[in-house]
């Protein structure tokens, strides 16, 4: 069984609305398989304007146009999809939700944000994610053909916490949706993606939605490929564009046997005290 894959980050335009918003994400899907890719990732909040006052009318339940969109898409293509994420609405609460989808179109996984963005930064970058949606409370992580893979959406990344019990799960990679702004992306986006990756030896996977600076909320862009070893193989600038880079899970496993990070048990993590 082969450990290589083709990945594409596709840093998809951002959109005003649903309709537009499937639209480009099917075009550049449909792009990224005709080349050869394998396991295509799409941004945070793919298909619809980030903000909280578009999330509950575009919230959708498992199962509605959006997640039948991304089945098809994958079974179509024949290929792995990480679709990004969306509003996911069950039991009237809204989550911030990536589902991925294997090369039948069944759904393999789902990643609700754990970590909601509630920042308040003076001069600079407000947003209340809480306002709107509920955090999600389960680890991702699925089975491919080239090994497993975990999910993160966003300000996750912030948490070396999840990255590790991913790690500890197996995943050799891990996807991470998200949407930077302008803010906090020229300082800690390059740096947050680097260090998950060192902190476990995995690829991380960075997928955001290109820049539109008409927009109410203005990504950073710049999706990227971190290696097992912390460097960044592969960036996008700022315009919607397609990302290609090839991975090798053989790599992970060798840079985890040779620099053994997560040789602690799970169950040994917290067990550390301080004494006082």
């Amino acid at each position: 069984m082969s450990k290589t894959i083709l990945a594409a980050l596709c840093q998809t335009p951002a959109v005003t609305d649903k309709a537009g918003g499937l639209a480009a994400a099917g075009e550049y899907i449909d792009r990224a398989a005709a080349v050869g890719a394998g396991l295509v990732v799409l941004p945070e909040m793919f298909c619809c304007p980030y903000n909280n006052a578009a999330f509950p009318p575009n919230a959708e339940p498992a199962g509605g146009e959006v997640w039948q969109f991304l089945s098809d898409a994958a079974k179509k293509n024949n290929i792995v999809l990480a679709g990004g994420s969306f509003p996911e609405i069950e039991d009237g609460k809204i989550y911030n939700t990536c589902f991925v989808f294997n090369e039948k179109g069944e759904q393999i996984g789902r990643h609700r944000k754990m970590h909601l963005f509630d920042i308040d930064i003076p001069g600079g970058q407000k947003f209340q994610e809480s306002d709107t949606l509920a955090a999600g409370r389960d680890l991702c992580v699925v089975d491919t053909q080239w090994g497993k893979i975990g999910v993160m959406i966003c300000f996750d990344v912030r948490f070396p916490e999840l990255a590790r019990l991913l790690a500890l799960e197996g995943a050799g990679a891990i996807i991470v949706p998200a949407a930077f702004n302008m803010t906090t992306g020229p300082l800690h986006w390059e740096l947050l993606m680097r260090a998950r990756a060192v902190d476990n030896f995995t690829y991380i996977l960075a997928c955001a939605p290109a820049r539109d600076e008409s927009a109410g909320y203005v990504s950073y862009a710049h999706s990227m490929v971190v290696s097992p070893w912390g460097k960044t193989l592969a960036r996008l600038d700022a315009s919607p564009d397609i990302l290609y880079q090839e991975l090798d899970f053989e790599l992970v496993t060798a840079g985890q046997a040779q620099i053994p990070v997560l040789s602690a048990r799970r169950e040994d993590l917290y067990e550390i005290t301080v004494k006082k």
